[in-house]
């Protein structure tokens, strides 16, 4: 169908018959096939509405470069709607420039707009607003990045090179790009040679005076982990949207072409609940000590905590306390654990923060310590975080929205001791793997953080064991260990407020205790000073 919009007939598609009206804008130099394959994935539940800006496609052009500022691009939307929907407001979904314009239609007063989703497209206004503060890092970033607007406004020489360059050869681009297969729209030259008007109409005008524009409905803004042109995350937008959520999409800028199943579900849980959603976290041994805290730590914050134990009572005591979800799980069993992070997945969602944190204690020399102890030490230590890391990160690639993993390390791992061997093994193997996994994750927006404590007052020590020695000499080692600990009064509640604050920085290594970084500058700088030190008695 045509709607007429002044001077401009756009062309519009409909698909679907049933549900709420999603109307979706492509941006530049895009026609609405950009859309396509997210549009059959909604259809199924929504009327799915896509239709060709003014001089894309098959719409027409206006008569002027200044039909192509942003007022008559929103009345170009506006004239949409009202065609489509004119009883019921529509949920909104903007790409590139079609964002770009839809937060023009989204801040007018009265806009008959239920939801907006934006996807790699700000508004000018708050950019105009943004570039106004104090220069940073992300200025310079985002500068860089949009270093084609520049030449976009040259007379000459931007719109041939799109004729006899990049026109014929914009399937590449996107391959090479994006990594995706498609076939530009036959009229992908002369759009884009068209689409220029619109840099050369708006970016400088609304630049030199950015108005105060705000959007009552709920908001949401998908940014591409892999944008090589915009970044939103620097932008303060909680000042301009009261009602905002923010989501990463693992994908580079054309994310309707390369990821489309993820991005149509954001959309669509988005347009069926559009509250923010609680940060999920899980937590192994969370029935005491470092786990228990954390949990509580991370519930402070808001967010939905679901804690696992091999004592389900501890277990579900501390779920008790911050209102989780208590599991009985034994993180040495690999089964067990994938089946409770498929359970996690199904009941709560994918979570955002996964902190593997069971383990063990266990003291001895290597030559008194059996088999047995060390299989016992590495399966609980090693394995249970190797389980963790594997069923639960699985599940964060899958999804493409990023995440966190946090593995509890120790000081242990770079500090060496001839009464530690298969304890520090199995601490400094954690500590290696979380490295190793932080560069292969990266390119998911995963981070991962290795937590280092020391001496760290928990219950810990009442359950170490130790190596050749006899039940009655194990105990009363217990207790020595117990009341060493509790003299240095370091408890588990700082370690979890570093957790948290490693996944909200995401920091790579975290020494907690005074003892943990002086340990940690010493094996860096001088390690046979610890070498040294390792030698020694110490009981």
């Amino acid at each position: 169908m045509n709607v007429r919009s002044g001077e401009v007939d756009l062309a519009v598609q409909v698909r679907g018959t049933s549900g709420p009206t999603v109307v979706l804008v492509h941006g530049y130099p895009d026609t609405h096939t950009v859309w396509d394959r997210v549009a059959a994935i909604l259809e199924k539940d929504f009327r799915v509405v896509t239709y060709d800006v003014r001089g894309a496609g098959e719409s027409t052009p206006p008569s002027t470069e200044d039909g192509y500022r942003l007022e008559h691009l929103a009345r170009d939307l506006f004239a949409v709607i009202d065609a489509v929907s004119p009883d019921e407001p529509v949920h909104l979904v903007g790409h590139d420039w079609g964002s770009i314009q839809s937060w023009e239609a989204v801040t007018e007063p009265g806009a008959r707009i239920a939801t907006f989703t934006s996807i790699s497209g700000p508004c000018l206004d708050h950019m105009g607003h943004w570039s106004r503060q104090r220069l940073s890092i992300a200025h310079l970033r985002q500068f860089l990045g949009s270093w084609y607007i520049g030449t976009f406004h040259l007379p000459v020489l931007a719109p041939l090179f799109w004729r006899l360059y990049l026109g014929p050869r914009w399937g590449g681009v996107l391959r090479r790009m994006e990594g995706v297969r498609t076939t530009p729209a036959p009229t992908i030259t002369r759009d884009a040679v068209r689409g220029i008007a619109l840099y050369r109409a708006n970016i400088r005008r609304v630049m030199r005076a950015p108005r105060h524009r705000h959007a009552p409905m709920p908001v949401q803004v998908i940014q591409p982990t892999r944008d090589r042109f915009i970044q939103t995350g620097p932008l303060d937008l909680e000042r301009w949207v009261p009602s905002l959520r923010r989501r990463r999409i693992v994908a580079g800028h054309w994310a309707p072409l390369s990821h489309p199943e993820p991005l149509a579900r954001m959309i669509s849980e988005f347009i069926t609940d559009s509250a923010p959603p609680r940060e999920l976290v899980v937590i192994t041994g969370g029935g005491s000590g470092i786990g228990r805290a954390t949990a509580v730590a991370f519930a402070e914050t808001g967010a939905k905590v679901v804690v696992s134990d091999v004592d389900f009572t501890a277990a579900k005591a501390t779920a008790e306390m911050i209102d989780g979800h208590a599991y009985e799980v034994d993180v040495r069993d690999e089964a067990a654990v994938r089946a409770w992070a498929r359970q996690v997945a199904d009941e709560h969602g994918v979570p955002d923060v996964v902190v593997n944190n069971a383990g063990i204690g266990h003291s001895g020399s290597f030559l008194s310590t059996s088999t047995e102890q060390w299989q016992r030490v590495l399966d609980v230590n090693l394995w249970g975080v190797v389980h963790g890391c594997r069923a639960f990160g699985e599940l964060m690639v899958e999804r493409g929205e990023g995440g966190h993993i946090v593995n509890l390390s120790s000081a242990a791992a770079y500090t060496p001791s001839k009464i530690l061997s298969a304890y520090a093994t199995s601490k400094a193997a954690v500590f290696m793997l979380s490295d190793c996994l932080r560069a292969e994750l990266a390119p998911h927006a995963i981070g991962v953080s290795a937590i280092c404590p020391g001496l760290v007052n928990t219950n810990i020590t009442a359950t170490t064991t130790f190596s050749g020695v006899s039940a009655e000499e194990q105990s009363r080692k217990q207790a020595r260990a117990s009341r060493l600990y509790a003299r240095r009064g370091f408890g588990p509640e700082g370690v979890a407020r570093e957790i948290v604050r490693a996944v909200r920085r995401n920091r790579p290594v975290v020494p907690v205790t005074a003892e943990a970084k002086a340990a940690r500058l010493a094996s860096r700088a001088a390690p046979g000073l610890l070498r040294a030190f390792a030698k020694l008695d110490v009981g």
